[in-house]
């Protein structure tokens, strides 16, 4: 699964529609919240005749839901552990749905009711994506400026034809199988994190802003020092692969 995105015009009835689907997500959330309520099953119990005073079709309400659970369920996860959280809503005009649209010669057809339909041309990368075989679009989400596509691919499973092991710890990684083993040596990784601790630890300048500000600088060298180890640590596995 991957995504193409890229820009487009909407129309005055496309924008309603995404303020619609925005307006419906938030009229879910609150109503979960006032039931303390935030599955999709149980959501769908409550919301759905209520959305019924939306002139919109069907599978944007269900898509209204999904999205109003996933924001539910995550101000869950937010309390569980222990994180402040305010009332949450949907700011963003938008609009998501993996039902009811066309592709047709790489146009992005998007139902309106009716049997109408908004036409998306594609760009070029567009194009040229929508155009590879065995290609199919799973969804699509609009905004005010933007189109994004979900796609996927069936793609031929790989036979495997051998195993390796990789045992890691602080200092040295071990590749290998039956027939060769090879260790990489990371304590490199291991003196860069104590000479960097070492250095900001030197400073002594009583100011919390500049302290920052070195903290930063010297984190930031130490990360990119270490990555490099590991990139190039990894590249050798996969070559040797």
């Amino acid at each position: 699964m991957k995504s193409v995105k890229q820009n487009y015009e909407p129309s005055e009835e496309v924008l309603d529609l995404l303020d619609s689907f925005r307006m419906m997500t938030n009229d879910c959330v609150g109503i979960g919240l006032a039931n303390n309520a935030s599955t999709l099953k149980r959501l769908s119990f409550l919301c759905y005749e209520e959305l019924s005073r939306y002139r919109v079709v069907s599978y944007y309400k269900l898509h209204a839901i999904s999205r109003a659970a996933g924001i539910l369920a995550s101000r869950k996860k937010s309390i569980r552990r222990g994180v402040a959280t305010k009332d949450p809503y949907a700011v963003r005009p938008q609009l998501v749905s993996c039902y009811g649209f066309k592709v047709e010669n790489g146009r992005l057809k998007v139902p309106l009711g009716e049997r109408r339909y908004f036409d998306v041309p594609p760009n070029a990368h567009t194009q040229k994506v929508l155009t590879e075989a065995g290609l199919k679009v799973r969804s699509f989400t609009l905004t005010a400026r933007s189109v994004s596509l979900t796609v996927s691919k069936e793609v031929k499973e790989i036979e495997c034809t051998g195993t390796v092991g990789l045992d890691r710890n602080l200092r040295n990684l071990t590749y290998g199988n039956e027939k060769r083993v090879i260790q990489y040596d990371l304590s490199e990784a291991v003196e860069v994190a104590e000479r960097t601790r070492e250095i900001v630890g030197s400073f002594r300048r009583n100011d919390a802003r500049i302290g920052g500000k070195i903290a930063s600088k010297y984190g930031r060298r130490r990360r990119n020092r270490i990555n490099h180890l590991l990139n190039w640590t990894t590249r050798q596995i996969v070559e040797e692969a």
